[in-house]
């Protein structure tokens, strides 16, 4: 079976509760799945996880605590498949943003992201892209990728 990439905003619905969390908790249940993310998520979950504690919504040891969550999500206890960013992705990313960019709505950052959901993709490891960015699943469909929306399942 092929996997799921993770795109930070779903991933981060793992984390904190919120809208489409229940449908990540279901992905993550499932043994048979593997979930990727790029290593880029890793400073982008920080900066999440830090935008919630500015907001109130966590705590200074929440954030401490989700952190080290997510490490050992990646290391010590293996759910998730962190994917190098590698040149190769950025050349994508360009190539990305100058195909979609003028019609779409894609950020630098989300381009990284589908440029290594892409390659996975081409090598058959992942099914589709799990995302609450609507402009990053738009941009996928068009590349030929699945995608989920946790958001509206």
């Amino acid at each position: 079976m092929a996997g799921d990439f993770l795109d930070t905003s779903a991933l981060a619905k793992h984390y904190h509760p919120e809208l489409g969390s229940a449908e990540i908790d279901h992905l993550w249940g499932d043994a048979a799945r593997q979930l990727f993310v790029s290593r880029l998520s890793v400073l982008e979950m920080v900066s999440v996880f830090a935008g919630k504690l500015r907001s109130g919504a966590i705590t200074l040891n929440d954030f401490d605590a989700l952190r080290r969550r997510f490490a050992a999500d990646l290391t010590k206890n293996r759910r998730l498949t962190g994917v190098r960013v590698l040149v190769r992705h950025y050349q994508h990313a360009e190539r990305l943003l100058r195909l979609h960019g003028a019609i779409r709505r894609l950020r630098t950052l989300d381009s990284l992201q589908l440029a290594v959901a892409s390659e996975l993709h081409r090598r058959s490891e992942i099914a589709r892209v799990v995302s609450a960015d609507k402009d990053l699943l738009a941009v996928a469909a068009a590349e030929g990728i699945a995608t989920f929306n946790p958001e509206s399942p």
